[in-house]
């Protein structure tokens, strides 16, 4: 799914779909274009709409529909016809029952499709992408109840004097749908071509954001590890690789890594850096250390809902309850109180200290 994004074609999927749908239509009397018309009328922006409500992201629908659409529809396609496309060999070259016995596993295997087109796309986790494919069907479901009203329009559509003066008033707002993926790959062209020089290390960090983003975490290793010995002294790419490394496990490895921020300047991406090294020491049972720690990240940042969420953690370990309690209350507050496109970030951390709160009582 990374590939596609950043090599797809949405023309190309599209003639993927269209192919795949032609070898299914005489078994399923649809037309070609039918499985196309639903994924992108229906089922991407269906998927797209769930997909921005579950991991609450930041910022408009149309904003979001204008960058994301195309990305989205371009994986979806590619995935309807790689799933779809034993079934359409079955169709041609076996008897009818065998299509019974293939069609389970074929959109089991498209929602495994999906799942990673959702997490690379959006960025989400895990949880996030299989509730989103999950509940996309109620968009398909939406497709079959309208079906009938959208055969009629489609009729009409089809005039070739329709299509003329569509296609002269309207062209540039289909070729704009294509936009925010254009713009994603050519970014990743630029990052690529600079990367090349080997004196940017500030190419390979966007390269490796990039990565992380999608969570293809050996490609962002990599990149942040080219960029640190391209410039020892690159603080950000330090950082990550040392958030990555505590998501994983690699505590020593973290250590080091948060060490040389630590060193290189202690109010790194807004003092983040305390942050990162209290959940490490949380993690370790090194309670007083992580307490000290996030005792400074929260004086200096007192609304940040995770940083209050370690520094309750801290404090429940160290069997100080009462104040635990007051740190987790000011996380859900924070997340209550903290702006609409900053609640993608903060939700998770509210969640957890509400099971905090009903945990100590």
């Amino acid at each position: 799914m990374s590939d596609i994004l950043d090599r797809g074609s949405l023309l190309f999927a599209s003639i993927a779909v269209c192919v795949v749908s032609f070898a299914l239509a005489r078994v399923f009397g649809i037309t070609f274009y039918t499985p196309l018309l639903v994924l992108a009328v229906f089922y991407v922006p269906g998927t797209l709409l769930l997909s921005r409500l579950i991991a609450r992201l930041g910022g408009s629908f149309g904003d979001a529909f204008q960058r994301d659409y195309a990305s989205l529809l371009t994986c979806t396609g590619m995935a309807w016809a790689a799933a779809n496309l034993p079934l359409a060999v079955a169709a041609w070259m076996g008897p009818a029952e065998v299509l019974l016995y293939l069609a389970a596993p074929v959109y089991l295997y498209f929602a495994i499709l999906m799942f990673f087109a959702v997490r690379t796309v959006f960025g989400t986790e895990n949880r996030q992408a299989v509730a989103a494919v999950s509940l996309s069907w109620i968009s398909l479901a939406a497709a079959g109840l309208l079906w009938g009203p959208l055969r009629f329009v489609l009729g009409w559509i089809a005039s070739p004097f329709f299509l003329f003066f569509a296609y002269y008033y309207l062209a540039n707002e289909f070729r704009n749908l294509g936009g925010g993926l254009r713009t994603r790959q050519n970014f990743h062209r630029m990052l690529q071509a600079a990367a090349v020089n080997p004196h940017d290390g500030e190419a390979q960090y966007q390269l490796g954001l990039i990565y992380q983003q999608r969570r293809q975490y050996t490609e962002a290793i990599q990149r942040f590890q080219n960029a640190v010995a391209i410039d020892p002294k690159e603080t950000d790419a330090h950082f990550q690789l040392g958030r990555i490394a505590r998501q994983q496990g690699r505590l020593n490895d973290a250590l080091a890594h948060f060490q040389k921020v630590l060193d290189q300047d202690e109010h790194h991406s807004q003092s983040e850096i305390l942050r990162e090294l209290g959940a490490m020491y949380i993690a370790v049972r090194q309670y007083e250390d992580a307490r000290q720690m996030l005792a400074d990240y929260v004086e200096r940042r007192p609304y940040d809902p995770e940083g209050l969420y370690y520094h309750g953690q801290a404090l429940e370990g160290l069997n100080r309850r009462q104040q635990a309690r007051e740190m987790y209350e000011r996380a859900v507050e924070a997340d209550r109180t903290a702006p609409r496109y900053r609640r993608r970030f903060t939700a998770r951390w509210s969640r957890l200290a509400q099971k905090a709160l009903g945990r100590i009582g």
